[in-house]
């Protein structure tokens, strides 16, 4: 095996996801050092945090220059909307992300939509409305349920999925009143909801694992729709067809139309979708990269030295050294712990945990004590696996139980088997 020189990484980003890829990166024997900006608490324990600010361009790249960073991944959605990736680049420094230009699908949901229905991509019926009294005679004139959602990311505040005309009316008016500048209104699509990810040059894409999301809050797919409360990787119901079908009718025309476009598409590319009852694939939205509640689960099945795959794809050395990417053949499932509005609460059990167990930390804080604490909203991410989805499953909840604090939520149907 041949030798590699001591290396230094930035992270660029704060959250779960941010965590998952650094502590990931951590167990390589030749990272000398790795940076996050601007990182949580929870990183702290195997990374430097540093005070930039995601979207500070010219601050990031003082940095990378100042401490000879050999690698910068560009995860946070803020650091790519700045183009950091553009900037780095036209720097002469390495980087891994999409520019801002390539990731408006991901970044712009209209945008998004819009290039779908072009690309003629199977997507659900929809309509971009920029004022409240069109959107709402939208609503009024098609069947619910809808899903309405703003333009921007907006987490929990971002879609919603009306079940009637009130309720989207409601979320047209507040959306528009907080300033947001357009709604997108889908048709709602029943079917088995999935996320789907591919690593890429731009150019050659090669698939990493499908994913199955729960994205309600509550269990039975009830409650808010979240960003993502939990999931199990790889999804068993996405079939090597379906897989097939995603590369050759999503994902190359997508990738050859960025690039055709002179804004090739650097990263890791996800698709939301739906697998009908007829076996249908669905597109929902685009990804910039792995989602939180999801990003453990991905990346624990990942038999790949992450640090050369992430390079390779900054360098356009990929298409020459991946013809594959090695998946484990495990089952993992992993849960979001979330503390609802409660912070200040001290988190028990961490250090009780199993060993093989990966928690990842979204934003908790470390009080005077050392301790642990929460901050309101998504606290932890855990993740679990097994040769079997049954076992994989048995093990998170297994350990769950062992993690305690004050106003402890999460989905206690992980798993379940269900028909749509």
């Amino acid at each position: 095996m041949r030798k590699i020189n001591r290396k230094n990484v930035l992270i660029i980003g704060k959250s779960a996801k941010e965590y998952a890829f650094a502590k990931k990166l951590s167990e390589l024997d030749y990272i000398e050092n790795i940076f996050v900006a601007s990182g949580n608490d929870g990183m702290k324990e195997f990374c430097k945090c540093i005070d930039i600010r995601e979207d500070s361009p010219f601050e990031l790249l003082e940095f990378v220059i100042e401490n000879n960073v050999d690698l910068t991944i560009a995860l946070s959605e803020k650091a790519i909307k700045a183009d950091v990736v553009g900037f780095f680049t036209d720097n002469g420094q390495q980087i891994f992300g999409p520019t801002s230009k390539s990731a408006e699908i991901c970044t712009c949901k209209s945008y998004g939509k819009k290039f779908m229905y072009k690309l003629r991509i199977p997507t659900p019926r929809f309509g971009i409305f920029e004022k409240s009294n069109l959107a709402t005679d939208y609503v009024r004139n098609t069947q619910l349920p809808i899903v309405a959602k703003t333009d921007e990311f907006r987490g929990v505040n971002g879609t919603l999925v009306c079940s009637s005309f009130d309720i989207a009316k409601s979320f047209i008016d507040e959306s528009f009143l907080r300033g947001e500048q357009k709604v997108i209104l889908e048709d709602f699509v029943y079917g088995h909801e999935f996320s789907f990810y591919v690593i890429t040059d731009g150019y050659k894409a090669l698939p990493l694992t499908s994913v199955a999301n729960y994205k309600f809050d509550l269990d039975g797919d009830g409650g808010l729709l979240t960003p993502g409360m939990g999931c199990y990787a790889p999804d068993y119901k996405v079939s090597f067809d379906n897989e097939q079908f995603i590369m050759n009718e999503i994902i190359y025309p997508t990738l050859e139309t960025l690039a055709q476009n002179e804004t090739p598409y650097v990263g890791i590319l996800g698709v939301d979708a739906v697998l009908t009852p007829n076996n249908e694939i669905i597109a929902l939205e685009f990804n910039t990269t792995l989602q939180e509640h999801d990003c453990q689960s991905v990346l624990s099945l990942l038999n790949e030295d992450l640090y050369l795959l992430l390079q390779a794809c900054a360098t356009g050395s990929f298409a020459d050294d991946y013809s594959d990417i090695n998946i484990s053949d495990d089952f993992s499932v992993s849960a979001v712990l979330s503390s609802g509005r409660k912070s200040g609460a001290i988190i028990y059990g961490l250090d009780n945990l199993e060993e093989s167990t990966k928690v990842a930390h979204f934003n908790t804080i470390k009080n005077k004590y050392l301790e642990y604490e929460t901050v309101g909203g998504r606290s932890l991410l855990v993740t679990t696996n097994a040769k079997t989805i049954s076992v994989a499953t048995k093990k998170l909840y297994e350990e769950l139980d062992v993690i305690d604090f004050e106003g402890k939520k999460y989905r206690k149907d992980l798993c379940v088997v269900n028909n749509y």
